[in-house]
Protein backbone atom coordinates (compact mmCIF):
# COMPACT_ATOMS: atom_id res chain seq x y z
CA UNK A 1 0.00 0.00 0.00
CA UNK A 2 2.92 2.08 1.04
CA UNK A 3 4.34 1.46 -2.32
CA UNK A 4 1.33 2.90 -4.42
CA UNK A 5 0.71 5.81 -2.16
CA UNK A 6 4.38 7.31 -3.28
CA UNK A 7 3.53 6.33 -6.98
CA UNK A 8 0.62 7.99 -6.44
CA UNK A 9 2.13 11.07 -4.91
CA UNK A 10 4.71 10.92 -7.78
CA UNK A 11 2.10 11.28 -10.29
CA UNK A 12 1.08 14.45 -8.33
CA UNK A 13 4.43 15.85 -8.99
CA UNK A 14 4.54 15.46 -12.40
CA UNK A 15 1.48 16.39 -13.10
CA UNK A 16 1.60 19.61 -10.78
CA UNK A 17 4.79 20.69 -12.65
CA UNK A 18 2.87 20.80 -15.70
CA UNK A 19 -0.72 22.10 -14.23
CA UNK A 20 1.08 25.27 -12.83
CA UNK A 21 2.97 25.50 -16.09
CA UNK A 22 0.09 25.66 -17.92
CA UNK A 23 -2.30 27.63 -15.31
CA UNK A 24 0.09 30.45 -15.67
CA UNK A 25 -0.66 30.78 -19.02
CA UNK A 26 -4.54 30.37 -18.29
CA UNK A 27 -5.07 32.82 -15.65
CA UNK A 28 -3.11 35.76 -17.72
CA UNK A 29 -5.34 34.82 -21.33
CA UNK A 30 -9.11 34.30 -19.43
CA UNK A 31 -8.23 35.52 -16.08
CA UNK A 32 -8.27 33.50 -12.23
CA UNK A 33 -11.96 33.21 -12.49
CA UNK A 34 -12.68 32.12 -15.68
CA UNK A 35 -9.84 29.54 -15.36
CA UNK A 36 -10.75 28.18 -12.15
CA UNK A 37 -13.90 27.66 -13.15
CA UNK A 38 -12.88 25.74 -16.30
CA UNK A 39 -10.60 23.67 -14.60
CA UNK A 40 -13.55 22.65 -11.68
CA UNK A 41 -16.26 22.43 -14.27
CA UNK A 42 -13.69 20.01 -16.33
CA UNK A 43 -12.83 17.94 -12.49
CA UNK A 44 -16.32 17.55 -11.63
CA UNK A 45 -17.66 16.18 -14.75
CA UNK A 46 -14.58 13.64 -14.67
CA UNK A 47 -14.66 12.46 -11.26
CA UNK A 48 -18.44 12.21 -10.98
CA UNK A 49 -18.53 8.64 -12.65
CA UNK A 50 -16.28 7.76 -9.62
CA UNK A 51 -18.58 9.20 -6.70
CA UNK A 52 -22.41 7.90 -7.84
CA UNK A 53 -22.24 5.37 -5.72
CA UNK A 54 -20.81 6.85 -2.30
CA UNK A 55 -23.41 9.66 -2.44
CA UNK A 56 -25.56 8.02 -0.34
CA UNK A 57 -22.98 7.29 2.45
CA UNK A 58 -22.05 10.46 3.56
CA UNK A 59 -22.59 11.54 7.11
CA UNK A 60 -22.87 14.82 8.76
CA UNK A 61 -19.15 14.63 9.55
CA UNK A 62 -18.07 14.10 5.96
CA UNK A 63 -19.75 16.66 4.92
CA UNK A 64 -18.85 19.13 7.49
CA UNK A 65 -15.38 18.03 6.69
CA UNK A 66 -15.41 18.47 2.91
CA UNK A 67 -17.39 21.66 3.24
CA UNK A 68 -14.61 23.11 5.02
CA UNK A 69 -12.02 21.91 2.59
CA UNK A 70 -13.97 23.32 0.01
CA UNK A 71 -14.04 27.02 1.62
CA UNK A 72 -10.44 26.83 2.37
CA UNK A 73 -9.24 25.89 -1.14
CA UNK A 74 -11.67 28.32 -2.74
CA UNK A 75 -9.36 31.00 -0.95
CA UNK A 76 -5.95 29.08 -1.42
CA UNK A 77 -6.63 28.49 -5.41
CA UNK A 78 -7.27 32.43 -6.02
CA UNK A 79 -4.47 33.32 -4.17
CA UNK A 80 -2.38 30.50 -5.79
CA UNK A 81 -3.86 31.97 -9.46
CA UNK A 82 -3.31 35.31 -8.32
CA UNK A 83 0.58 35.19 -7.35
CA UNK A 84 0.87 33.31 -10.44
CA UNK A 85 -0.98 35.43 -12.80
CA UNK A 86 0.86 39.15 -10.98
CA UNK A 87 4.38 37.52 -10.09
CA UNK A 88 7.12 35.64 -11.73
CA UNK A 89 7.46 32.05 -11.26
CA UNK A 90 11.44 33.15 -10.03
CA UNK A 91 9.81 34.84 -6.91
CA UNK A 92 6.39 33.07 -6.31
CA UNK A 93 7.37 29.24 -6.15
CA UNK A 94 10.04 29.98 -3.51
CA UNK A 95 7.23 31.10 -1.36
CA UNK A 96 4.86 28.85 -2.11
CA UNK A 97 7.42 26.08 -1.24
CA UNK A 98 6.74 26.72 2.70
CA UNK A 99 3.37 24.65 2.13
CA UNK A 100 5.67 21.90 2.55
CA UNK A 101 6.61 22.43 6.27
CA UNK A 102 3.27 23.74 7.38
CA UNK A 103 1.63 20.73 6.33
CA UNK A 104 4.00 18.63 8.11
CA UNK A 105 3.33 20.77 11.57
CA UNK A 106 -0.37 20.33 11.07
CA UNK A 107 -0.30 16.90 10.65
CA UNK A 108 1.83 16.25 13.87
CA UNK A 109 -0.06 18.72 15.60
CA UNK A 110 -3.85 17.83 14.73
CA UNK A 111 -3.50 14.31 14.06
CA UNK A 112 -0.26 12.86 15.70
CA UNK A 113 1.15 11.45 12.64
CA UNK A 114 4.56 10.54 13.77
CA UNK A 115 7.85 10.72 11.03
CA UNK A 116 10.95 8.72 11.83
CA UNK A 117 14.03 10.68 11.86
CA UNK A 118 15.42 9.85 8.61
CA UNK A 119 11.54 10.74 6.98
CA UNK A 120 11.89 13.98 8.81
CA UNK A 121 15.67 14.74 7.83
CA UNK A 122 14.72 13.91 4.18
CA UNK A 123 11.51 16.07 4.18
CA UNK A 124 14.03 18.92 5.16
CA UNK A 125 16.18 18.56 2.29
CA UNK A 126 13.86 18.25 -0.29
CA UNK A 127 12.03 21.64 1.31
CA UNK A 128 15.55 23.49 1.14
CA UNK A 129 16.30 22.00 -2.21
CA UNK A 130 12.96 22.97 -3.54
CA UNK A 131 13.19 27.16 -2.09
CA UNK A 132 17.04 26.60 -3.39
CA UNK A 133 16.14 25.42 -7.30
CA UNK A 134 13.19 27.83 -7.19
CA UNK A 135 15.67 30.88 -6.22
CA UNK A 136 17.01 32.88 -8.92
CA UNK A 137 18.76 35.16 -6.54
CA UNK A 138 19.74 34.16 -3.21
CA UNK A 139 18.29 38.08 -2.44
CA UNK A 140 14.57 36.48 -2.76
CA UNK A 141 15.39 34.23 0.39
CA UNK A 142 15.62 37.60 2.28
CA UNK A 143 11.37 37.15 2.04
CA UNK A 144 11.10 40.54 4.09
CA UNK A 145 12.74 41.97 1.52
CA UNK A 146 10.30 40.89 -1.37
CA UNK A 147 7.13 42.13 -0.04
CA UNK A 148 7.08 44.88 -2.83
CA UNK A 149 7.51 42.31 -5.57
CA UNK A 150 3.86 41.24 -7.40
CA UNK A 151 1.84 38.55 -6.12
CA UNK A 152 4.16 37.98 -3.57
CA UNK A 153 1.58 38.45 -1.24
CA UNK A 154 -1.04 36.11 -2.35
CA UNK A 155 2.05 33.70 -2.71
CA UNK A 156 2.48 34.14 1.08
CA UNK A 157 -1.14 33.39 1.68
CA UNK A 158 -1.42 31.14 -0.71
CA UNK A 159 1.26 28.97 1.40
CA UNK A 160 -0.88 29.28 4.42
CA UNK A 161 -4.31 28.24 2.97
CA UNK A 162 -2.88 25.59 0.52
CA UNK A 163 -1.11 23.93 3.76
CA UNK A 164 -4.33 24.05 5.74
CA UNK A 165 -6.48 22.28 2.61
CA UNK A 166 -3.31 19.82 2.26
CA UNK A 167 -4.09 18.49 5.71
CA UNK A 168 -7.70 18.56 5.36
CA UNK A 169 -7.82 17.04 2.05
CA UNK A 170 -5.98 14.03 3.47
CA UNK A 171 -8.77 13.69 6.72
CA UNK A 172 -11.42 14.24 4.47
CA UNK A 173 -10.06 11.78 1.49
CA UNK A 174 -9.60 9.15 4.56
CA UNK A 175 -13.12 9.76 5.51
CA UNK A 176 -14.83 9.41 2.54
CA UNK A 177 -12.26 8.73 -0.97
CA UNK A 178 -10.03 10.53 -2.79
CA UNK A 179 -12.42 10.94 -5.49
CA UNK A 180 -15.23 11.85 -3.38
CA UNK A 181 -13.02 14.76 -1.85
CA UNK A 182 -12.03 16.17 -4.96
CA UNK A 183 -15.51 16.01 -6.63
CA UNK A 184 -16.96 17.94 -3.65
CA UNK A 185 -14.14 20.32 -3.74
CA UNK A 186 -14.78 20.84 -7.63
CA UNK A 187 -18.39 20.75 -7.58
CA UNK A 188 -18.16 23.80 -4.68
CA UNK A 189 -15.82 26.07 -6.60
CA UNK A 190 -17.02 25.62 -9.76
CA UNK A 191 -20.67 26.89 -8.26
CA UNK A 192 -18.81 29.98 -6.33
CA UNK A 193 -17.15 30.47 -9.96
CA UNK A 194 -20.43 30.33 -11.11
CA UNK A 195 -22.42 32.98 -9.85
CA UNK A 196 -19.13 35.59 -9.65
CA UNK A 197 -19.26 35.06 -13.76
CA UNK A 198 -22.97 35.66 -13.96
CA UNK A 199 -22.87 38.52 -11.69
CA UNK A 200 -19.95 40.11 -13.67
CA UNK A 201 -21.75 39.28 -16.71
CA UNK A 202 -18.34 37.09 -17.91
CA UNK A 203 -19.55 33.69 -18.49
CA UNK A 204 -20.34 34.14 -22.41
CA UNK A 205 -17.09 35.64 -22.63
CA UNK A 206 -15.32 32.28 -20.68
CA UNK A 207 -16.22 30.14 -23.33
CA UNK A 208 -14.89 32.86 -25.93
CA UNK A 209 -11.89 32.41 -24.38
CA UNK A 210 -11.72 29.01 -24.30
CA UNK A 211 -12.30 28.62 -27.94
CA UNK A 212 -9.34 30.89 -28.25
CA UNK A 213 -7.21 29.35 -25.52
CA UNK A 214 -8.30 25.25 -26.16
CA UNK A 215 -4.84 23.80 -25.67
CA UNK A 216 -3.81 25.45 -22.87
CA UNK A 217 -7.36 25.46 -21.27
CA UNK A 218 -6.84 21.76 -21.54
CA UNK A 219 -3.48 21.37 -20.37
CA UNK A 220 -4.51 22.94 -17.04
CA UNK A 221 -7.53 21.11 -16.40
CA UNK A 222 -6.08 17.98 -17.61
CA UNK A 223 -3.10 18.09 -15.21
CA UNK A 224 -4.41 19.94 -12.29
CA UNK A 225 -7.38 17.61 -11.58
CA UNK A 226 -5.29 14.74 -12.22
CA UNK A 227 -2.57 15.97 -9.54
CA UNK A 228 -5.37 16.63 -7.45
CA UNK A 229 -6.71 13.06 -7.33
CA UNK A 230 -3.83 11.61 -7.23
CA UNK A 231 -2.71 13.72 -4.32
CA UNK A 232 -5.89 12.87 -2.47
CA UNK A 233 -5.37 9.36 -2.71
CA UNK A 234 -1.73 8.92 -1.25
CA UNK A 235 -2.33 10.38 1.66
CA UNK A 236 -5.09 7.29 2.51
CA UNK A 237 -2.25 5.54 1.82
CA UNK A 238 0.97 7.18 3.48
CA UNK A 239 1.82 9.92 5.97
CA UNK A 240 0.06 13.28 4.63
CA UNK A 241 3.87 14.96 5.51
CA UNK A 242 5.33 12.29 3.20
CA UNK A 243 2.43 12.98 0.63
CA UNK A 244 3.40 16.34 0.45
CA UNK A 245 6.73 16.31 0.19
CA UNK A 246 7.53 14.10 -2.19
CA UNK A 247 4.22 16.09 -4.43
CA UNK A 248 5.44 19.46 -3.38
CA UNK A 249 8.57 19.15 -5.50
CA UNK A 250 6.92 19.79 -8.38
CA UNK A 251 7.74 23.01 -7.35
CA UNK A 252 11.46 22.31 -9.20
CA UNK A 253 9.71 20.68 -12.28
CA UNK A 254 7.84 24.09 -12.88
CA UNK A 255 10.92 25.80 -12.49
CA UNK A 256 12.86 23.89 -14.94
CA UNK A 257 9.96 24.41 -17.45
CA UNK A 258 9.81 28.00 -17.14
CA UNK A 259 13.76 28.32 -17.43
CA UNK A 260 13.85 25.74 -20.04
CA UNK A 261 11.02 27.10 -22.11
CA UNK A 262 12.42 30.88 -21.38
CA UNK A 263 15.63 29.87 -22.05
CA UNK A 264 16.66 31.49 -18.52
CA UNK A 265 19.77 30.24 -17.02
CA UNK A 266 20.31 28.52 -13.88
CA UNK A 267 22.44 29.65 -11.23
CA UNK A 268 24.84 27.16 -9.17
CA UNK A 269 22.78 27.00 -6.16
CA UNK A 270 19.34 26.53 -8.43
CA UNK A 271 21.10 23.23 -9.77
CA UNK A 272 21.96 22.33 -6.08
CA UNK A 273 18.55 22.87 -5.47
CA UNK A 274 17.68 20.83 -7.93
CA UNK A 275 19.93 17.92 -7.06
CA UNK A 276 18.91 18.36 -3.59
CA UNK A 277 15.67 18.12 -3.64
CA UNK A 278 15.99 15.32 -5.97
CA UNK A 279 17.53 13.15 -4.35
CA UNK A 280 15.43 13.77 -1.15
CA UNK A 281 12.20 13.22 -3.04
CA UNK A 282 13.89 9.39 -4.19
CA UNK A 283 15.23 8.38 -0.88
CA UNK A 284 12.20 9.60 0.51
CA UNK A 285 10.36 7.39 -1.50
CA UNK A 286 12.10 4.07 -1.28
CA UNK A 287 12.38 4.30 2.55
CA UNK A 288 8.60 5.38 2.02
CA UNK A 289 8.01 2.32 0.02
CA UNK A 290 9.84 -0.32 1.57
CA UNK A 291 9.06 0.67 5.07
CA UNK A 292 12.32 1.19 6.40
Amino acid sequence: MSFIGVILAVVALFSWGFGDFFIQKSARSLGTWQALFLICLFGAIFTFPFVISELGYLNLWSVLILLLLSVVLTFAALFDFEALKQGKLAVIEPLMGLELPLTVALGAVLIGEKLTVIQALLILVVFLGIVMAATVHHTYLFYHRRLLEKGVIFAGLGAITMALSNFLTGVGSRKTSAFMSMWFVDVFLMLVCLVYLIYRRELKDCFVKLSRNTKVVLGQCFFDNIAWVAYAWSMVLIPIGVATAISESYIVLTVMLGIFVNHERLKNHQILGAVMAAIGVISLSLITATGY
